[in-house]
């Protein structure tokens, strides 16, 4: 993780590229805030291309867990210590998680789609929070009638 001391901004980088790269190389990464855009991180391609090459692995041992352990219950005990809210999760949906979870860090490791892994954790945490609240989990179960008019979907 990133400290505040850890960051420059991106005019210190426009005004000191070799200050700003010596400092990047020293600490490994180094955070550029930028005012009117998303901040990004300056750092070495081979550190990345190590960090790649680790959830590579760790993807690829979680894959293998899954091949050769159905019921994949190592990861599925671990699930509720690496996620706490999990435990709001019924069974089937830890294992519904788990599977979608290693599915993503795959696509992540193996075809550079970083944001997925985040959705599928997003979206199950999501479901955990509407049912960790019996009223709310109450009022998603009950049935809806009648024509809510047509969405619109914007691009």
């Amino acid at each position: 993780m990133s400290t505040t001391a850890d960051a420059v901004t991106f005019s210190d980088l426009s005004r000191n590229p070799k200050s700003v790269a010596e400092r990047a190389a020293r600490l490994g990464r180094l955070r550029v805030t930028h005012r009117d855009a998303p901040d990004f991180y300056l750092t070495a391609a081979d550190r990345e291309e190590q960090r790649d090459e680790s959830l590579t692995t760790a993807s690829r041992i979680f894959l293998a867990l899954m091949k050769h352990d159905p019921s994949a219950r190592a990861l599925l005990l671990a699930m509720p210590d690496v996620f706490p809210w999990a435990r709001h999760l019924s069974t089937e949906e830890v294992r519904a998680f788990t599977v979608e979870l290693v599915d993503a860090l795959s696509d992540a490791a193996e075809l550079d789609l970083d944001t997925n892994a985040q959705e599928v954790i997003t979206n199950w945490r999501a479901t955990a929070r509407i049912k960790a609240d019996r009223t709310e989990y109450e009022e998603a179960l009950r049935p809806t009638s009648g024509d809510f008019d047509p969405v619109e979907v914007t691009p």
